[in-house]
């Protein structure tokens, strides 16, 4: 991702910033239109996570710069989504609702140019948390076995 990518994400967002809420309203009426079977994922109220959508890409757009900085949150999120049951798949369905909310919220702002942007900064996020979240999903915890108690558990426990 280069410097002219980062600048042309983070202006853009910068003129969408003011209208976030129905930014949000947007997206998420789009994403179920898009697919139906992910409104079950959502709450009924869907005002807090039409917050946390705007908080997570203003702090993701803004640190683009450091993106260093912002990948332990990227990927924090991506392992949160592993007990979402989120599929790798319904990232193109984020992707195309995001491109569409920010095509509806700048019109004619929304050149093929920055469409091609904003597709790369989110390919390098939504990937990042694919990645991680693959992670999570495959790690399982493991009960110990009786030869991994103390002794003293063991004998707590009556066995």
């Amino acid at each position: 991702m280069d410097a002219q990518t980062i600048a042309l994400v983070q202006t853009s967002f910068e003129k969408v910033a003011p209208i976030a809420d129905l930014a949000a309203d947007l997206f998420y009426t789009r994403l179920f239109v898009l697919d139906p079977s992910l409104r079950p994922m959502f709450g009924a109220d869907l005002t807090e996570q039409k917050k946390k959508l705007t908080q997570l890409l203003t702090v993701a757009v803004r640190g683009l710069s450091r993106l260093d900085e912002i990948v332990p949150a990227v990927q924090a999120l991506g392992r949160r989504h592993a007990g979402y049951h989120v599929k790798p798949e319904h990232y193109a369905t984020v992707a195309a609702a995001l491109l569409w909310t920010l095509e509806q919220g700048l019109g004619a702002d929304f050149t093929p140019e920055l469409k091609t942007a904003w597709t790369e900064v989110y390919t390098v996020l939504a990937n990042t948390m694919i990645a991680t979240q693959s992670e999570a999903q495959t790690t399982t915890w493991v009960p110990p076995t009786k030869s991994h108690i103390p002794q003293a558990a063991l004998a707590v426990a009556g066995d």
